[in-house]
């Protein structure tokens, strides 16, 4: 059975982001929807709520303002309906009775009712399949938007297939793609989509800069922190690894992990390497946070040792704005966001070694914290705001639309 949830989604204040969204939106008809407000639906899956569905409730909190309403229909539902604000959109829980139910459809135009919807944007290889079968009945195009590389996705190799074959037959009939990275556009033109129907939208996250107590001095206690959901491609384990070269070194440093665990057996398989490394008195699991710029207001630097699949990651782009150093890995999206050096320090992949180094170089004062924290504020407010991904992303719809 379905539920209608209203939602509130309050806005906050714009900042421009043209130079980075030089190649995104070619010219389209960029007035053609300006006299009045056109109702998009979002197709999402709502399970979980990490860095897609952060993009999707800035979306929509924003896109009012650039003349759409954003509305959304949950394939899974689950902390997306917890922790979306409520009031200018609505949210419908719609769950699907198995991975491939595509009589979900069919329940989904039965529960917006008499709503007319001029336009679907889907997040997932699972919201594509559905949202190509509604608009095909609705008449309506649809969009696509391509969060990370899905044929990389995760551990699991035959899910990732799997997921990348409905994908690709699902996008046969979308009008658009939109990709949050220049590198995932790239792939996609890679895999025959022709460049004026892919447009690069970089994720964008309010100027939210909570205010710290203290910042860290050279050499003292710092406490790192990785904010994500945790699994496997997160690189959690690469993260404990170099803690223990770092300690090897007689350096202060702790590792708060915020955010929940995928599943109950990677978060076993996570404390039983904390233990044999000896970790116990250094690592905290703190869980799902649902004020992320207050959680990182207590840490003096975040890491971020993905292995692969990011595709622009949503709590890079927070701690940017928050003023907070990070430390992460040369993979897809990061380094689009990330000067090293200057914004933060970038390691390589799957190198205990690597991050441990930079890390080092962080916490021993070869970086000047201050000026990092300052970097990467300014590059937040220049290029990743909420407002400047609601107003490219209005762009690519008056395209479509």
């Amino acid at each position: 059975m379905s539920q209608t949830i209203p939602t509130s989604l309050a806005s906050s204040s714009p900042s421009p982001a043209d130079s980075y969204f030089a190649e995104a939106v070619p010219g389209g008809r960029e007035g053609a929807v300006r006299q009045g407000t056109v109702s998009v639906l979002h197709i999402i899956n709502g399970q979980h709520f990490a860095g897609a569905e952060r993009v999707q409730v800035h979306l929509g909190r924003c896109l009012p303002s650039e003349g759409f309403r954003a509305d959304f229909a949950c394939l899974t539902p689950g902390r997306f309906l917890e922790q979306c604000p409520r009031d200018e959109s609505e949210v419908f829980a719609v769950p699907m009775r198995s991975r491939y139910d595509l009589g979900v459809a069919g329940r989904i135009l039965a529960a917006v009712g008499s709503r007319r919807y001029q336009l679907l944007h889907a997040h997932t290889p699972r919201s594509a399949m559905v949202a190509a079968r509604i608009a095909k009945r609705l008449d309506v195009p649809w969009i696509y938007h391509v969060h990370s590389p899905t044929a990389n996705d995760s551990s699991r190799w035959l899910q990732n297939q799997l997921n990348y074959w409905v994908e690709r037959w699902s996008l046969r009939s979308a009008a658009h793609l939109i990709t949050v990275s220049n590198s995932l556009r790239k792939q996609m033109i890679a895999e025959g989509w022709a460049a004026d129907r892919v447009s690069v939208v970089a994720n964008g996250v309010p100027a939210i800069r909570p205010p710290r107590q203290q910042i860290p001095t050279p050499g003292g206690r710092w406490v790192l922190g990785m904010v994500a959901l945790m699994r496997p491609r997160k690189g959690l384990e690469v993260a404990l690894r170099a803690l223990v070269e770092l300690r090897k070194r007689e350096l202060d440093v702790r590792l708060r992990c915020i955010g929940p665990f995928e599943t109950a057996e990677y978060e076993a398989s996570i404390r039983r390497l904390i233990s044999e490394l000896g970790l116990e008195d250094a690592v905290e699991l703190s869980g799902f946070a649902s004020d992320v710029p207050a959680a990182l207001a207590e840490l003096d630097a975040m890491v971020l040792p993905s292995l692969y699949g990011e595709g622009m990651p949503m709590v890079v782009l927070e701690a940017m704005a928050a003023g907070l150093p990070v430390v992460a890995t040369r993979v897809e999206g990061t380094p689009e966001a990330i000067r090293h050096g200057r914004d933060g320090l970038l390691a390589e992949p799957n190198s205990p070694q690597s991050l441990a180094e930079q890390l080092r170089l962080l916490v021993e004062g070869e970086y000047d914290w201050q000026a990092l924290s300052e970097s990467a504020v300014r590059r937040h407010a220049e290029q990743f705001s909420d407002r400047a991904m609601a107003h490219h992303t209005a762009g690519v719809y008056r395209r479509v639309v």
